[in-house]
């Protein structure tokens, strides 16, 4: 199974954490945010990933060389522009079709900086019973930014911050608003569907493909840990939970 790793960002929120390294090789309890991501991706059968760079990009490809890929096939998407995370998986969707044979297989998406124990194999199997283009794995959360979904879990708008009114792009009666977690199953058809070109988010993509009524589904994952690491107080924190969540 394939994935992508989403590292490119400048981890501006980490500093100065990021002063000289990229935030997928910030340290947690001793292992970098780029191996915790990939051993995990691995315990639930990727064996191939591609990892988009930018900032210190040339660390990050060292560092992988120097870990022997963790015995995995990885690739570098190397972005000379930050393209956010739609962009970036489009540049890198050649990845994902290079295989005739594999074009309807799923794949991961997952930002490295989050930790969570969310049950990845239970997620791609709800992915694939639904028959959703993607699948993107939510809680019930404070966040600043909340994506809408209906009663059948299929994304229908979204929430950013409390005092703007609400983008709706299928309406369907109650909407509960989701935070979500920077963890995506998706399927390889949703590449041929994007028509945004250059930097854009995924999310824009989504909310389109939404409003033209293909399914992007929400998977809870309510009862899992989940933390984001964007920032030092909270790679402190995640350090104290490793032990209870390994």
């Amino acid at each position: 199974m394939k994935a992508m790793v989403l590292a490119a960002g400048l981890g501006t929120r980490l500093r100065p954490l990021t002063d000289d390294r990229p935030k997928a090789l910030v340290e947690l309890s001793g292992r970098t945010l780029l191996e915790i991501t990939l051993a995990r991706l691995r315990s639930f059968g990727v064996n191939e990933a591609i990892v988009n760079v930018h900032y210190f990009a040339d660390l990050i490809i060292e560092y992988l060389k120097s870990k022997n890929n963790f015995g995995m096939r990885i690739e570098i998407s190397r972005e000379d522009v930050l393209l956010d995370t739609g962009g970036g998986l489009k540049k890198a969707a050649w990845f994902f079709l290079e295989d005739s044979k594999r074009q309807d297989e799923p794949f991961f998406l997952h930002n490295v900086d989050v930790l969570s124990t969310i049950d990845l194999r239970r997620m791609l199997q709800s992915h694939k019973e639904d028959g959703a283009l993607a699948t993107l794995a939510v809680q019930q959360r404070e966040s600043s930014r909340q994506l809408l979904f209906n009663q059948h879990g299929k994304l229908c708008g979204r929430q950013a911050g409390r005092d703007r009114e609400p983008e709706i792009v299928c309406p369907s009666g109650q909407l509960q608003p989701l935070a979500f977690s920077g963890i995506h199953v998706i399927s390889p058809r949703l590449l041929a569907m994007f028509t945004e070109t250059g930097v854009f988010s995924i999310i824009d993509g989504y909310l389109r493909l939404a409003a033209q009524g293909q399914a992007i589904s929400a998977f809870r994952a309510d009862e899992y840990y989940w933390r984001d690491l964007g920032k030092p107080e909270n790679v402190r924190q995640a350090e104290q939970d490793m032990s209870s969540i390994d």
